[in-house]
């Protein structure tokens, strides 16, 4: 695929999605962590609807190790894995009051130091509560990365630093969102809806489905 190519494809995207953001309910860089964190393997709306409840009633470090491990897991224990999500919690922010002053840091290297986060989380982080230009790599832009010859890779990684390569300096910022939103409505895993997409006439999958 040629820079003219992804160029257009970024811009009809932005258009269509003008202001890309998180689905995840959030007001402080610390909720955002603590949502991201319970996210893994579970839908943004499920963690919404712990988070109504729970950011209410404790939204610092301090408040949610105040609740405890067993009052954190009351809080969230509909979301899948919630068990070792609160261990990782309570963890994340003992490590956040011993190091970092109960704030959530900027730097990539702390953020991966924190428990329950990777690379991922720490770029979504970093691009969503900070505005930093990093593209989180999650099973959505992988699959449209690939399936569309935007960024083709193996793993994400390697998916990662392609689109960091390539996407046009303009939309890098708000590239997760963009494609994270397009294979999440449009570009689906079992029958993408090419007909509704606005880049099906530049997109190089081929088998394509236009009904």
């Amino acid at each position: 695929m040629n820079n003219e190519k992804r160029l257009l494809i970024f811009e009809r995207l932005a258009e269509a999605t003008p202001n890309p953001t998180t689905e995840l309910n959030f007001s402080t860089p610390f909720e955002l962590l603590v949502a991201v964190v319970l996210s893994a393997q579970a839908t943004d709306k499920g963690v919404n609807k712990a988070t109504a409840k729970l950011f209410p009633l404790a939204n610092t470090p301090q408040a949610i190790l105040a609740l405890g491990e067993d009052g954190l897991k009351e809080h969230i224990k509909t979301i899948g894995l919630f068990n070792s999500k609160a261990a990782n919690v309570i963890k994340l922010c003992q490590t956040l009051l011993e190091k970092h002053g109960g704030e959530v840091p900027r730097e990539r290297e702390a953020l991966e130091a924190l428990a329950g986060v990777g690379r991922k989380t720490a770029n979504v982080i970093l691009n969503t509560a900070f505005g930093e230009p990093t593209i989180a790599v999650d099973t959505h832009i992988f699959r449209v990365a690939n399936r569309i010859g935007l960024a083709p890779g193996k793993n994400v990684l390697e998916v990662e630093r392609k689109l960091d390569k390539t996407v046009p300096k303009q939309y890098k910022k708000d590239a997760h969102h963009l494609l994270i939103l397009h294979g999440r409505y449009i570009c689906v895993a079992r029958k993408p809806r090419c007909g509704a997409c606005c880049i099906a006439d530049v997109c190089e999958f081929k088998e394509k489905n236009l009904d």
